[in-house]
């Protein structure tokens, strides 16, 4: 009995010791996926996401190829791809955002608003998550909204030039004029800081 609860034992320690060194070496592999990607050596990245199986990919690895598809104009596997990450790992915020960016410039509000609004519920203190929610606020024409995400991103950083002029243009449509004008001043004084 000894002798079988032993071999049992060591059994044990050699698969966990197995499972330890292929999940290491998977993390070993997407830091590397990662450093090629953010050092622009994008088709080495690619290359090496290839060799991972389709069932050994995480959450990180589905944003990186959403990400890379960007990087080559491919924007419907880049919108797959970011699906699959947010299916993996729904409160992931930056897969929301690239989605969201990607509708907006498809000029699908709707959902652009949709998926900001699940980044900024996500990561709440992210300046450009509210920025772009209020272009697609304004690609509506929902300036009081619009007007709502400019001011919640000028909190959380208010040096921003861009925040400012898209603030002043929905408070224009809003007939706030006078509010307009201290909003597009701002701007211009940001953009002569930044000469």
């Amino acid at each position: 009995m000894k002798k079988l609860f032993k071999i049992f034992l060591i059994s044990l320690i050699l698969f966990t010791a197995n499972c330890c060194f292929a999940a290491q070496s998977f993390e070993d592999k997407k830091k590397e996926i990662i450093a090629l990607y953010n050092s622009n050596n994008l088709q080495e990245a690619y290359n090496m996401i290839s060799k991972i199986t389709e069932d050994e990919r995480d959450y990180e690895i589905w944003y990186l190829l959403g990400n890379l598809s960007q990087d080559y104009n491919n924007d419907t596997n880049a919108v797959f791809f970011f699906q699959k990450s947010i299916i993996m790992k729904p409160d992931f915020d930056k897969a929301h955002y690239n989605l969201a960016n990607i509708y907006l410039k498809e000029k699908k509000y709707n959902s652009a608003i949709k998926e900001y609004k699940l980044a900024i519920k996500y990561k709440k203190d992210f300046p450009y998550y509210y920025y772009n929610l209020g272009c697609a606020y304004l690609g509506q024409k929902e300036y009081k909204e619009a007007k709502s995400a400019f001011e919640k991103a000028i909190k959380l950083k208010d040096n921003n030039a861009d925040f400012y002029y898209n603030l002043a243009l929905a408070l224009k449509n809003l007939n706030a004029e006078k509010e307009a004008k201290e909003a597009l001043d701002k701007y211009n004084k940001l953009k002569e800081e930044e000469k």
